[in-house]
């Protein structure tokens, strides 16, 4: 199976293995998944650093090593990522009701 038709599921599986393999869950401790989350984002922010124009490969690269560690990090946890992603939307869906909220960037406190 190509790597572009993988499921979510299989590519989490794929991320788990390449983990085992690599004998690296013993530096995943919940605290540095959450570390190496922030230092994945900030990398994922300098792509932007000096213009608002970003070269699509680093932007891509920076923004999957920040979705592989979250994913890490949800799998560390015993998460589902999915639930867990549309457990948030439900929540932001009543905080942000789209009749008070589109096309607005207000705050949910505030609209």
């Amino acid at each position: 199976m190509g790597r572009a038709t993988m499921t979510f599921e299989e590519t989490c599986a794929r991320i788990a293995g390449f983990t085992e393999e690599c004998d690296w869950d013993q530096f995943h401790s919940p605290e540095n998944l959450a570390k190496s989350i922030s230092i994945e984002a900030a990398e994922l922010l300098e792509c932007f650093q000096w213009s608002s124009e970003a070269d699509e490969t680093a932007l891509k690269e920076e923004l999957a090593d920040v979705m592989n560690y979250c994913i890490q990090m949800s799998q560390k946890m015993g998460f589902d990522s999915c639930e867990i992603l549309n457990e948030k939307i439900d929540k932001n869906e009543k905080k942000y009701p789209v009749d008070k909220s589109k096309g607005v960037s207000t705050k949910y406190d505030r609209l």
